[in-house]
């Protein structure tokens, strides 16, 4: 299936609806109120099944580069490489992500956190970089663990969502959605991106050619649920009638939870 024209590009005013929910969130995606319930989604990160090790992934980074490993192509120009001096890496990718192959087993959000002794989100927070701090203690993550991805739910997750949304809508597949990709994603300051398709492909949108991410925003033409990731987080929030939600809290292969601290 070819994704572009499956979901099609329409006028950014379709979003317009987002913005007034959510004004101040306009570039990194429009985070809704509950409507009348949500849920937290929690990226998915995986831990390598011979146990953790204390090398952090920026450990691993400062050594490939003291042998000059690195490659040129790699090598940023002076300016950007100024910037980045003294940066720490910290294992966390920005945008797609997926599991990692063999060798890596899930690891939820709860396990890590139990294991702290630590709430999974503190109370206040949002899922982000001030969550499971212990496993990050000095930013950078252990090279044993692939922390959850910021900014876009994982490929494995997604397809997951896409199913229960489907199961949701009386018109199944062919439930008519729209799209929305905020300019940190699209790199388009001048006009808002909005696509429109079949929930039936919302699963094949998530490796969209033209993006480096999912969606920052989902929705179907009755606005009954949205889907909300926030290019700054690691969840991904879903907000619509109680009984989606619930499917969704109790699905086995997604890990959510309510924050309900969040509007």
């Amino acid at each position: 299936m070819d994704i572009e024209d499956a979901w099609t590009r329409v006028p950014g005013e379709a979003a317009r609806w987002l913005q007034e929910l959510d004004p101040d969130h306009c570039h990194s995606g429009f985070e809704p109120p509950r409507r009348p319930d949500s849920v937290w989604l929690l990226h998915a990160m995986y831990a390598w099944e011979d146990g953790l090790v204390t090398t952090t992934h920026d450990d691993v980074h400062q050594s490939v580069a003291a042998v000059g490993l690195t490659g040129q192509a790699a090598d940023p120009s002076g300016d950007v490489r100024e910037l980045l001096e003294g940066a720490i890496v910290t294992g966390t990718a920005l945008g797609r992500s997926g599991r990692p192959g063999p060798g890596w087993r899930r690891l939820t959000w709860r396990e890590l956190a139990r294991g702290f002794g630590e709430p999974v989100v503190p109370e206040g927070e949002l899922p982000g970089n001030r969550c499971l701090r212990q496993g990050h203690p000095a930013g950078s993550w252990s090279a044993a663990i692939q922390p959850p991805a910021e900014g876009c739910l994982d490929r494995e997750s997604w397809h997951r969502l896409a199913g229960v949304l489907l199961r949701h809508c009386a018109e199944g597949a062919d439930t008519r959605c729209l799209a929305y990709y905020c300019p940190l994603v699209t790199g388009d300051w001048d006009d808002e991106t909005v696509v429109a398709g079949r929930l039936g492909d919302a699963a094949a949108l998530y490796d969209h050619p033209a993006m480096p991410s999912c969606p920052s925003n989902l929705w179907p033409e009755d606005r009954s649920w949205v889907v909300y990731c926030d290019w700054d987080l690691w969840g991904t929030k879903v907000v619509g009638p109680t009984a989606l939600i619930e499917a969704l809290l109790a699905d086995p292969e997604l890990e959510a939870l309510r924050l309900p601290w969040t509007r």
